[in-house]
């Protein structure tokens, strides 16, 4: 396991640790404390605890070298993780909707909703500070070692502390405004559910891009095109083809040369132009440079 994988092993576990504490706290609380938004929250809680084990999981894999199988690596097994994180974003998001939405039809059809206690209230608060610190502490790790699927559990766990605090909101008033405005739980849950799968839906959507081979950004173009135009031998290029692989990068390019360099020149020129790439964008990306004669 190199460094990279140890690190992200070593943020990931912190994740779950903090995670399995937060499920099993909030399912008592919450029964406990007769919030069913706490409930409800801790079943949110439970999708961070198995997104950590997914990349616990995929994240192994995806440090595999190349192999006969997979001659560009197992990069993409990390983008997967990044997907299936997403789509239990959306899922619990969809979840939480729903059952907010039932319970304030309930509510205006004259069914009396409990009244929360103060352990679900402070259960909540705690559930606010643990989640921001770990949000906070796991993007910082993600941005660091350029992990999609790191950067995306972190969104994941600052969706719970959104919803932790819709959740707190709704107890506080549920507790402290009366028994009319008891509904103000489940409302809470309705508003924030609609993040939740926002959330979801702006981690989907790259991941998809990705497997579905969909180029860098612009603006990453961009910068690979000046990169290489830097290079000293180079003519123009055309036919750049650019993908994500995981957290490398893959370009395939067609150089404009000399047609009167020696083949070992020309060699040479392509060769600057992946050290320069590499520089660039890490010295796992994958670059295929096809010469032409200008």
């Amino acid at each position: 396991m190199n460094t990279r994988e140890k690190d992200i092993y070593k943020v990931t576990i912190a994740g779950t640790i903090v995670n399995a504490i937060l499920v099993a706290v909030k399912f008592v609380a919450g029964i406990v404390g007769r919030s069913s938004a706490l409930v409800a929250d801790a079943v949110h809680s439970l999708t961070d605890f198995i997104s950590d084990i997914i990349v616990l999981v995929f994240v192994k894999i995806s440090g595999k070298p190349r192999d006969k199988e997979h001659g560009y690596g197992h990069g993409k097994f990390e983008t997967l993780a990044t997907l299936i994180i997403g789509v239990l974003l959306v899922a619990a998001g969809i979840g939480l909707l729903v059952n907010g939405i039932r319970q304030v039809w309930d509510s205006f059809h004259g069914v009396s909703l409990p009244e929360p206690t103060w352990i679900a209230l402070a259960v909540a608060f705690f559930s606010i500070v643990s989640k921001e610190l770990l949000f906070r502490y796991t993007i910082k790790e993600g941005r660091r070692l350029n992990s999609d699927a790191v950067i995306a559990n972190a969104w994941h766990h600052r969706s719970d502390v959104i919803s932790s605090v819709g959740t707190m909101v709704g107890i506080g008033g549920a507790m402290f405004l009366g028994e009319r405005w008891r509904i103000l739980d489940p409302l809470a849950a309705v508003v924030v559910s609609v993040f939740i799968v926002k959330a979801g839906y702006d981690i989907i959507k790259p991941a998809i891009d990705e497997l579905l081979e969909a180029s860098l950004p612009p603006d990453k173009t961009k910068e690979i095109v000046e990169t290489i135009r830097s290079v000293e031998g180079v003519k123009g290029l055309h036919n750049l083809r650019t993908r994500k692989i995981g957290n490398s990068i893959a370009i395939d390019v067609h150089v404009k040369m000399d047609g009167n360099l020696r083949l070992t020149d020309a060699h040479e020129i392509a060769t600057r132009i992946e050290k320069a790439i590499r520089a660039r964008f890490g010295k796992e990306s994958m670059i295929y440079v096809h010469m032409e004669p200008s």
